[in-house]
């Protein structure tokens, strides 16, 4: 691949992206899309809708109408169809939670030199605590993700004479309701923390599924998993850990599957150089502000940890998914 030539412009148009960005965060924290997805409003207008000062309002719709998300005619404002489509909470296409979840990493990224520096992590683990609010921009901005690529992953498995599927770590539970809804001989489990469950029985049953899906609480680092499955999916979990616990997830896995099981691992996955893509090396940093030992690994480091796991037939599918995304199966004997 050909080396980008960078230009002045080009840094001083990185160093300063952010401001994007947190135009984008504020119109979705402010929920503005919303509103003007089905309707022209000015600045005042709105500004009396969403209970908010006029002037600094009218500042933030000129930002997102210079980014093409609003269209401005005279002195209102309309969602693009685009931003109608993804930005408005009435559409089921909704990234807003995504979106916020991105918001509320942004503090911790602006003291990344200290988190390298010291090489340790500067917020709390992903859970976020007790904070709601930030626990939700989680769990459905993964749903969100999810939701954008599922499609591709399952249509490209096959999963037939499959009976019972582990989602190990599966928060809301969408890679199990995409499985099941491929595979109508499905059942499956979610495995979680137990702050998870509402979410994700939330998110089962707004798809009809609660009769085939259940939740199960539960640490997959610090308990057992109960009962026996023919298939699990393990969705951007290892990450989260150092080799010493991915070793212990990978062994929890093992253990809950039948002989002859599938287990499928999903990653954001670096070259075996660990220096690109640039998304896996990126969300790498991710992880060294948010947990003490977790990262992204490589084809050859995930490939070995579940070989080392007791795992064969180890080797990587052949789905293309966005942001360097790839999933590696492999069987046990």
């Amino acid at each position: 691949m050909e080396k980008k030539l960078w230009t002045p412009a080009d840094l001083l148009q990185l160093s300063g992206g952010y401001w994007s960005a947190c135009a984008l965060h504020a119109g979705v924290k402010l929920d503005v899309f919303t509103p003007l997805a089905d309707r022209a409003l000015t600045a005042p207008e709105l500004a009396g809708v969403q209970k908010m000062d006029a002037r600094g309002l009218a500042m933030l719709l000129n930002a997102l109408t210079a980014m093409d998300l609003l269209e401005k005619k005279g002195e209102t404002y309309t969602a693009t169809p685009f931003a109608a489509g993804f930005l408005a909470k009435t559409s089921p296409q909704y990234l807003g939670h995504i979106i916020l979840h991105h918001h509320h990493l942004m503090e911790s990224w602006a003291h990344l030199d200290e988190a390298v520096k010291e090489g340790e992590p500067i917020r709390e683990r992903v859970s976020h605590g007790n904070d709601e609010t930030a626990r939700e921009s989680f769990e459905m901005g993964m749903f969100n993700l999810a939701m954008q690529i599922a499609p591709r992953i399952v249509s490209g498995i096959d999963l037939s004479g499959r009976r019972r599927l582990l989602d190990m770590g599966g928060g809301p539970g969408t890679y199990a309701i995409h499985f099941c809804g491929q595979n109508p001989g499905l059942t499956a489990v979610v495995y979680d923390l137990p702050s998870t469950r509402p979410f994700a029985e939330k998110t089962i049953a707004r798809f009809g599924l609660s009769d085939r899906i259940a939740f199960e609480s539960g640490d997959f680092i610090a308990e057992g998993i109960t009962g026996r499955f023919d298939v699990a999916w393990l969705s951007h979990i290892l990450h989260g850990e150092g080799p010493e616990g991915c070793a212990v997830i990978l062994e929890k896995a093992v253990a809950a599957l039948e002989p002859g099981g599938l287990i499928l691992v999903q990653e954001f996955i670096l070259h075996d150089s660990l220096d690109g893509p640039l998304f896996p090396a990126l969300f790498s940093l991710n992880m060294l502000l948010g947990t003490p030992a977790g990262q992204a690994y490589s084809e050859g480091q995930l490939c070995a940890m579940m070989e080392a796991a007791g795992i064969s037939h180890v080797r990587r599918l052949p789905l293309e998914l966005p942001n360097g995304a790839g999933v590696i199966a492999g069987t046990m004997p």
